[in-house]
């Protein structure tokens, strides 16, 4: 019920994010359907029916990242502050959401059975027109229901266990130490611990007077001692805010007001970034255009109405993985150098962003790129003198690019959402808007001059095997 409250509160934009997710469901489901279809109207080729359903797995995976992307910028499943108090804490929004994508995908698979059904002529009584579509559609015979439930079944199940996958409740890492480490006294490894003011090591209690007053000492060595008493108490006690320094006495101005955001504080500083995933990726991109090169190379291209082998759909597969993975180290890559070489303000902001937001854009960029790269191997190997591009393909196809792209630009607004504060924080301290605007626009530039060539040499490298 609590799910079904917060779908029916929610905002347009919400609204029309899940209503591509209900898209994306119905579009598989439908396929999967055709799938099912061909193989009942051809009993004795079922390695064709297998590789027809294997082609099956592009779009589902599609339409579940996506269902992925729309769960995250979900705000009716954010975790807030209070929330917890009332039943809702992070396991309860996730299954929260959970639910809602299994909503939104089933929606869409009701939506898939109704159309087949339509076309089949269940429902309306007529004779559907053409070979393709009866070969599809298996006319004229009764539809398994455990299997066609089992299909339909499939894109809810895996969209909704991916975002429970995705939105699960995690233990926050402890923060990295800031201090170096190194060779300190008496030879002992790092700074050691805080040091004391004499005397202070003998009083009572006035060890654990410094270990707690050692998270408020902004990063002091003297900061915890100076603030113990004689008798070993802290001079500011739990819960209050610490004592303001003392005002100048030498005529200078006042400090700045603590409430007004700094140049430190609003200047968007890169997090760690986890860019390890950078050489596997590449080395799953090589392992797929191998894959791709030797099975290509070895059969022949396919004819009007059949799907290419199962190997050139492991070698996209990995293709794609690779450049998946490896799309967040690019970025942060691409991030590193645009702020090399004396950078400016406009460099140094847009590299620091999209060292930022590497992890949450890489993936869909690196996703995209592998689309784009087979659809332009589609393009080299279905042009006019080659095998016909169906409907069912154009369908799949189109399936898969819009819901790529689609992913792309829902985790583009949610990167603009998650830096809002630092936008504000930037206009307010006199930014100029077209300063912003600028570094965005250097953003897109530095990925489309980084992904377009790489694309390019992904897609010529897999159409080559393929063009005899």
């Amino acid at each position: 019920m609590l799910a079904l409250r917060l779908t029916r509160t929610a905002h347009l934009a919400v609204h029309l994010r899940r209503l591509l997710v209900a898209v994306a469901s119905a579009g598989t489901g439908f396929l999967l359907l055709c799938a099912l279809g061909h193989a009942l109207s051809h009993p004795d080729t079922p390695g064709a029916a297998a590789l027809r359903l294997a082609w099956c797995a592009a779009p589902l995976a599609a339409a579940v990242q996506l269902a992925v992307a729309v769960a995250r910028t979900d705000p009716g499943t954010r975790p807030r502050s209070g929330l917890s108090a009332i039943g809702l804490g992070p396991g309860r929004l996730m299954a929260v959401s959970a639910t809602t994508t299994a909503l939104s995908a089933s929606l869409g698979s009701v939506a898939a059975l109704l159309a087949y059904l339509h076309l089949r002529g269940d429902l309306t009584s007529r004779p559907p027109s053409g070979r393709v579509a009866a070969d599809a559609l298996a006319v004229g015979q009764s539809l398994p229901a455990p299997a066609v439930l089992t299909l339909l079944v499939l894109v809810p199940a895996c969209a909704s266990a991916a975002v429970a996958q995705a939105l699960r409740p995690r233990d926050p890492r402890p923060a990295p130490s800031a201090a170096p480490r190194g060779y300190g006294r008496f030879g002992a490894y790092g700074w050691g611990k805080a040091r004391e003011t004499f005397g202070a090591y003998g009083r009572f209690g006035s060890r654990t007077a410094v270990a707690a007053a050692r998270p408020a000492a902004a990063g002091s060595h003297a900061g915890g001692a100076a603030r113990v008493g004689a008798g070993g108490t802290l001079q500011t006690q739990a819960g209050e805010p610490p004592a303001p320094d003392p005002a100048p006495t030498d005529g200078a101005t006042e400090p700045p007001d603590a409430a007004l955001p700094t140049a430190a504080d609003t200047m968007p500083a890169p997090l760690p970034q986890n860019t390890t995933a950078l050489p596997w990726g590449i080395a799953v991109l090589a392992a797929g255009l191998t894959v791709e090169t030797y099975t290509g190379s070895a059969s022949a291209a396919p004819t009007p109405g059949t799907a290419p082998s199962a190997g050139v759909l492991i070698g996209w597969a990995l293709t794609a993985l690779g450049l998946a993975l490896a799309g967040p180290g690019l970025t942060h890559l691409c991030g590193r150098l645009l702020q090399a070489v004396r950078p400016g303000a406009l460099r140094l902001l847009a590299g620091r962003v999209l060292m930022e937001e590497s992890r949450r854009v890489g993936r869909p960029l690196g996703v995209v790129a592998a689309v784009a790269a087979a659809a332009y191997v589609a393009a080299t190997v279905y042009d006019g003198d080659g095998p016909a591009f169906g409907p069912l393909a154009t369908l799949g196809a189109s399936l898969v690019a819009g819901c790529t792209v689609a992913t792309l630009l829902t985790a583009a607004v949610a990167a603009r959402h998650a830096r809002a504060g630092t936008t504000d924080a930037l206009l307010r301290l006199g930014a100029p808007p077209a300063t912003l605007r600028g570094a965005a626009a250097v953003r897109a530039a530095a990925l489309l001059a980084l992904f377009g060539p790489l694309t390019l040499l992904v897609a010529v490298l897999a159409a080559l095997p393929l063009e005899h």
